[in-house]
């Protein structure tokens, strides 16, 4: 019976796992079932996936019973990120592509009902898991295109529709296709003071030589601090400063914080990867999950995580 199998990776927090998702057209009633512990998103997605594929000038198999198995079948699956291994998976199946051309690639990114691709987060973390697992090529939407690059000896393929998709694996012209919206999900306001905090420097402190030695050995060390005096006796004008004793960040660092980052939904458009250490400061009113993260279904790092390899400024939280 015709099958195909395409390559997608699911993440458990900041874990990713290589997923087998194996198409099979049978004989039998004419269904789309889709099984290995499926979240609603993805469950959504035969929906999506079938409307993708039509409205992009291609046959969905609508006289064949289509099975869908998303393997290991034992691991939890989560996010809409496998519509595209869905889809170019079905189309494998049916002959519509190559299946050859899905041998060594792992596909990422939602499809729209008229087959365009649709931002996701995770992909630095995914690709990473994707390189980890002797994956060599992963095809992201455009936006992530540069994020997905950061992984050494990775080829990315940044694509805007699911006809741009068939046409690379294919080897026909690349067809034109609006450009992907970039990840919205970020903060809509920002504090100016982050940017402020930036050009702050130890330099700029006078006197307080205990204390400038005390958070000098505290960087040197990784050690933790507490500061203790009087509101006014410059506590938060010593933490702040912190950040600017650290080093930059080593390739193998930046990738873990941006990977974090990514995973949070919250990596700068402008900034490809964190370079420098990340000072946090959670306000004292800060609920426990925007602290320590959590969330069901797709997980949220919070400001523990986020300021991994930097500093963690706790004020008053206690």
């Amino acid at each position: 019976m015709p099958h195909a199998t395409a390559r997608t990776i699911s993440l458990q927090g900041a874990t990713g796992h290589l997923i087998d998702v194996q198409v099979d057209l049978g004989q039998g009633v004419v269904n789309t079932a889709m099984v290995g512990r499926p979240d609603t998103a993805i469950s959504e997605g035969r929906d999506r996936c079938r409307a993708a594929v039509t409205n992009s000038k291609f046959d969905w198999p609508a006289t064949r019973r289509v099975t869908i198995l998303l393997s290991p079948a034992d691991l939890p699956k989560r996010g809409p990120h496998f519509d595209l291994a869905i889809a170019v998976g079905v189309l494998g199946a049916s002959d519509q592509l190559p299946r050859k051309s899905l041998e060594g690639v792992v596909f990422i990114g939602e499809l729209t009902l008229d087959g365009r691709m649709r931002s996701v987060p995770g992909v630095l973390p995914m690709t990473m898991a994707a390189a980890a697992r002797g994956m060599r090529c992963v095809v992201v939407p455009e936006p992530h295109v540069e994020e997905a690059a950061m992984v050494p000896g990775m080829v990315v393929m940044g694509v805007r529709s699911l006809a741009q998709v068939v046409a690379e694996l294919r080897g026909d012209p690349i067809p034109k296709a609006p450009p992907v919206e970039p990840m919205a999900s970020g903060p809509l306001l920002s504090w100016r003071g982050d940017e402020r905090i930036k050009d702050l420097d130890l330099s700029e402190v006078l006197g307080m030589a205990d204390a400038r030695f005390a958070l000098e050995v505290a960087a040197a060390g990784g050690h933790h601090l507490m500061l203790s005096g009087p509101k006014g006796a410059g506590k938060t004008t010593l933490a702040e400063r912190i950040s600017g004793l650290l080093p930059d960040l080593t390739l193998e660092e930046s990738l873990e914080l941006t990977a974090i980052y990514s995973l949070a939904g919250c990596l700068p458009p402008d900034q490809a990867m964190v370079t420098r250490p990340a000072f946090r400061a959670p306000h004292h009113s800060a609920s426990r999950s925007s602290v320590l993260g959590g969330g069901t279904g797709r997980v949220r790092p919070g400001e523990v995580s986020r300021s991994h390899l930097g500093t963690l400024f706790l004020y008053e939280i206690f």
